[in-house]
């Protein structure tokens, strides 16, 4: 693993600092975000890139021109998505790969196999709400597994082919979920505590925010990595999620038909976010913040926010505490 120097030491991982703002807006969609733009020659990396947010933000990066690698646990899933792409004008090639982030063995697979630099790495993919407590092999947390811990091992195994690219960009998908939701370095695996689908999700949630916050010790590499919460869309990330559930949030009526409420965002609207930290112009050299509606997102301490990014988030202590523990975590057999 690549330690470096700690996020709190690193000058540009700054609380106070003005919110950048954009003249894009929470219904702005992601082809929009970087029109204009060209990425011919980037490489990029979407993880989860086959369907929902991650095919959107696939679109809108080889529409540009970027050569963009998706990488799914059912490589055969994102082939009609890399036909579709092969059939537009200028767009840069879409190549699926194997990638299951719940597996060492395959993240370990896919950081040999890559060859050269790597410019955008999209943390994408994700699971949501599991109704039991699962583990992996190693006796992780599912979620944590996959939303944390295997876009961990990804990213620092990738570190040397993003240091290669010179000025490149990770951008990690996180959600409004992790803000009643601490990272608990006593029990993350729910071990002791009882075991609670939203609380597993929303650690893992921040502890994707405590990534971008721990990479920071990259800056010197060129390399920025910010998070982002894309907003409410429907996607196959609820698929966990039972009826009675689905219609609390408002989304299913009596019959199971399933319709996004007015402030849902399409697929393509809620991948503008990510979009936009992987290719605008706009974040050049930014890096450790969080993002929401297209717009950086102030730190809240309220006691039931609605939006922004919790403290216990972006604390640079608990970020190099974090990496540490993933570090060690991904260490142990």
């Amino acid at each position: 693993m690549t330690m470096n120097t700690p996020a709190s030491r690193d000058p540009r991982n700054t609380p106070g600092h003005p919110l950048l703002t954009t003249p894009f807006t929470a219904r702005t969609d992601a082809r929009e975000v970087i029109e204009g733009v060209d990425l011919t020659g980037r490489r990029a990396v979407v993880t989860g890139g086959a369907s929902g947010l991650g095919a959107e933000t696939v679109r809108a990066l080889a529409e540009a021109g970027a050569e963009v690698t998706v990488a799914v646990r059912r490589p055969e899933a994102a082939e009609p998505l890399a036909r579709e792409l092969a059939r537009v004008d200028g767009a840069g090639t879409v190549r699926p790969a194997p990638l299951d982030l719940s597996d060492l063995t395959s993240v370990d697979a896919f950081v040999r196999d890559w060859r050269g630099p790597l410019d955008i790495l999209v943390a994408n993919a994700g699971i949501m709400a599991l109704p039991e407590r699962t583990l992996t092999p190693q006796g992780w947390e599912m979620q944590l597994a996959v939303n944390y811990l295997g876009h961990f091992a990804l990213a620092t195994g990738l570190h040397p082919s993003l240091r290669e690219a010179g000025s490149a960009r990770v951008v990690v998908v996180s959600s409004g979920a992790h803000l009643n939701a601490p990272f608990d370095f006593d029990d993350p695996h729910f071990e002791r505590r009882p075991y609670d689908p939203w609380a597993a999700y929303g650690q893992s949630k921040s502890a994707d925010v405590l990534l971008v916050a721990g990479a920071g010790r990259w800056a010197a590499d060129g390399i920025t990595a910010n998070a982002l919460n894309p907003g409410y869309i429907l996607t196959g990330l609820q698929r966990h999620v039972d009826d009675d559930t689905m219609r609390a949030f408002g989304v299913m009526d009596d019959e199971g038909n399933v319709a996004p409420l007015s402030y849902y965002k399409t697929p393509a609207q809620g991948a503008a976010t990510s979009v936009l930290l992987a290719a605008s112009p706009l974040l050049e050299g930014v890096t450790g913040r969080y993002f929401e509606d297209n717009q950086e997102a102030p730190t809240v301490t309220d006691e039931n926010p609605t939006g922004g990014v919790a403290a216990h988030a972006v604390d640079p202590g608990a970020a190099d505490r974090l990496w540490e523990y993933a570090a060690k975590t991904l260490r142990t057999p």
